[in-house]
């Protein structure tokens, strides 16, 4: 019985990272050379990295780790974090994961992982899971609509913010009402974000609102839910529309 040596050499070698790695073999990388009539990986870098940005010598680093050797070094490193409690409040709050949602959904990477290598945005999966939740959200709470995204609290209303004003191009209003009880972070980036967008912020109580939509009349209202205050508000109901 006739074995295949190249079989065998690569099983002995079954740790290495390079083995399961997406990038050129050998013969790729001297077809590339060819085609680009350069002779070597060094002359590429010559003749594409400016030598003012190069750092002029071999990098210092540890011997190559095998796979196994690697994930216990990374464990190792792991055991030394210490595990604190946060008391930053401001709308980082602790959380509580059930093992159910852990195992089945953080954990399975079903949900997390790109049905392509090359995808550089979220997989599918991730994007089932933010519609799931988004439809938990509206049966919980009775609302006909939800919405959730990977953008943090802040940017989400910055984002919100910005859209409202598009999608209102009547408006003859760049001014947005924000509640002067959201969190501090919020507030920084909508401020940014209207900045460069020329819009006006009127920071105020939420009880202003009416008087302010009366003599002033706003786009929008950015405000949080979860603010910084320790009572939800009651909105009042606007006067009118702002046009």
């Amino acid at each position: 019985m006739a074995f295949d040596n190249r079989r065998l050499a690569e099983l002995a070698n079954h740790d290495a990272f390079l083995q399961r790695h997406n990038g050129p073999n050998a013969e790729d990388v001297a077809a590339m050379l060819e085609t680009l009539d350069i002779d070597s990986m060094g002359s590429l870098i010559d003749r594409t990295v400016p030598a003012g940005i190069r750092l002029g010598r071999e990098l210092e680093l540890d011997p190559p780790r095998s796979e196994a050797e690697a994930l216990d070094y990374l464990y190792r490193l792991a055991r030394q974090n210490r595990v604190a409690k946060s008391y930053i409040g401001q709308g980082y709050y602790d959380t509580l994961l059930p093992a159910v949602i852990q195992r089945n959904v953080l954990e399975n990477p079903g949900w997390y992982t790109a049905y392509t290598p090359y995808q550089p945005e979220i997989s599918q999966g991730r994007l089932e899971g933010l519609l799931n939740f988004q439809q938990m959200v509206m049966d919980l709470t009775g609302m006909s609509l939800a919405n959730a995204s990977l953008l943090d609290e802040a940017t989400a209303a910055a984002e919100a913010m910005a859209l409202c004003r598009r999608a209102n191009k009547k408006a003859k209003t760049n001014a947005f009402f924000v509640a002067e009880d959201v969190f501090p972070q919020t507030l920084d980036v909508v401020r940014t974000r209207a900045h460069y967008f020329d819009f006006e912020l009127i920071v105020a109580p939420p009880s202003n609102w009416p008087s302010t939509m009366s003599s002033a009349p706003c786009c929008n209202i950015p405000a949080t839910a979860a603010r910084s205050a320790t009572s939800l508000p009651c909105w009042p109901a606007p006067g009118k529309r702002a046009s």
